[in-house]
């Protein structure tokens, strides 16, 4: 019998490829890595993954922020070097227990092993999966639920967890790497294309020029930056709150002391039906806007976000306010003939529709209530994290945005926001807090000088 090997023969890690293997297969460490373009993420994990399977027969997954990703990027994936699919690279018919199944995306292997290939945006309809390790493919624009729904099976399953990505502003995947950077657990990693020196100089001149000459200058070189230098700080391509979140961080006004004035807490909500329902927390004080907390989920009902709400309250001293809800909650559902307005004043909730307006009016009116907010801390992963990225997409036929966002984890706590942002104002105004002023004021703080233009 023919001698198979895995990783197959002829491929070879390359220098700086190889703490991360030897941490994820040798060490058995949970690994966060943040990789330039073109430094050979997947092609490492995906041989990883299928000597991980090898070497322990259980179930595995490999994720992607969306199931579509999933079968493009790689079930579908063909080597454009050898001709071959490049999960067939990876897992040789030979170490394979019958044919690939292209339905479910489903790898079996000799032993018993099993990987599948799933998206972030299906996360939570793995209930009841006992995985003993997940590879997460572009980790920053995966939903930022998806790791905390997964860990108490990984560690109850002595499993692993592995996050590659290139940078989307300061989010969850940032959070990770900063706690994976402080634990023993884990293996962290940062890599631009100066450290590993994978590119040559002109390559790297003709990347930068190519993404100048697409996205312009501005937003060529914050891609290139991100892509490319793995920085955590460049503006994210299409961000429609690019500019005010930068100044929200510039000017300190995410504060972790902050605490709500006497008066209610009000919370905005983006409701879903298959996606994410998402609650921003917050107030009115003064001329300000005090963001004091927000929240996504789903599969869940109203009785679900009554009891965080609740919890909230309990916690924090609040006194709860009104829910500012969109206007299909006049919608009545099916089934039981009574509107989600209706619904949720079942669960002791105080539901008002916002005004009505349009997305553009909504996003317009978000960026003029941005200059007026000050965030708890609590807000940085999850919340501010959307707003950074809520984006539109770009049209690569056209050459030019599309005018409406891309629709994924941070479409829903950006629509809860914009509802918030059309709602304050016909709240009145909490006194200030007399003892100290909290947040940010114009004198206080100055923005910091922009960093000047990137030269290769």
């Amino acid at each position: 019998m023919p001698e198979i090997l895995v990783p197959r023969a002829g491929w070879e890690l390359r220098d700086y490829q190889k703490p991360l293997w030897k941490a994820l297969i040798h060490d058995g460490k949970n690994v966060c890595a943040s990789w330039h373009r073109r430094g050979g993420k997947d092609e490492v994990l995906l041989n990883a993954l299928a000597v991980k399977a090898l070497q322990r027969p259980a179930s595995y997954a490999y994720m992607f922020p969306e199931i579509s990703h999933a079968r493009r990027a790689m079930w579908q994936s063909i080597n454009p070097h050898t001709g071959r699919r490049r999960i067939l690279e990876a897992f040789p018919p030979e170490i394979l227990d019958g044919e690939p199944n292209e339905t479910e995306m489903r790898l079996k292997v000799q032993g018993g092993g099993s990987i599948m290939f799933f998206g972030s945006d299906q996360y939570d309809r793995l209930v009841g999966a006992s995985l003993a390790g997940i590879v997460s493919s572009e980790h920053a624009l995966s939903h930022p639920s998806a790791y905390a729904f997964f860990s108490p099976m990984l560690r109850e399953n002595g499993g692993f967890f592995a996050a590659i990505s290139t940078p989307r502003g300061r989010n969850h995947f940032h959070g990770l790497m900063n706690f994976a950077e402080g634990s023993e657990s884990w293996f962290a990693q940062r890599l631009s294309i100066e450290d590993t020196q994978a590119l040559t100089e002109r390559e790297i001149k003709e990347a930068l020029a190519e993404y100048i000459s697409l996205y312009g200058i501005d937003q060529g070189e914050a891609l290139f930056r991100q892509e490319y230098l793995c920085d955590f700080n460049a503006a994210i391509m299409g961000a429609f709150y690019a500019r005010e979140i930068l100044a929200v961080r510039n000017e300190g006004r995410i504060d972790p002391t902050l605490e709500a004035a006497p008066g209610q807490v009000h919370v905005a909500w983006d409701i879903g039906v298959r996606d994410d329902t998402s609650l921003w927390f917050f107030q009115v004080v003064g001329t300000q806007v005090f963001v004091l907390d927000c929240y996504s989920a789903n599969g869940v009902g109203v009785d679900h976000y009554a009891e965080v709400i609740e919890q909230r309250c309990a916690e924090h001293g609040w006194t709860h306010g009104v829910d500012f809800v969109p206007h299909d909650a006049r919608v009545k559902e099916w089934g039981t003939g009574r509107t989600r307005i209706e619904t949720m004043q079942g669960y002791g909730l105080n539901p008002q529709v916002v005004p009505q307006a349009g997305l553009l009016d909504g996003i317009n009116a978000a960026r003029r209530t941005l200059p007026r907010c000050v965030f708890h801390s609590r807000c940085e992963e999850q919340g501010i994290a959307a707003l950074e990225q809520y984006r539109r997409e770009w049209d690569d036929d056209k050459k030019a945005f599309k005018a409406a966002p891309v629709h994924d984890w941070s479409s829903h706590l950006a629509d809860a926001f914009r509802y918030m942002s059309m709602a304050w104002k016909e709240i009145p105004a909490a006194p200030p807090p007399k003892t100290q002023i909290i947040g940010w004021t114009p004198q206080q703080f100055r923005p910091q000088t922009p960093k000047g233009r990137i030269k290769i």
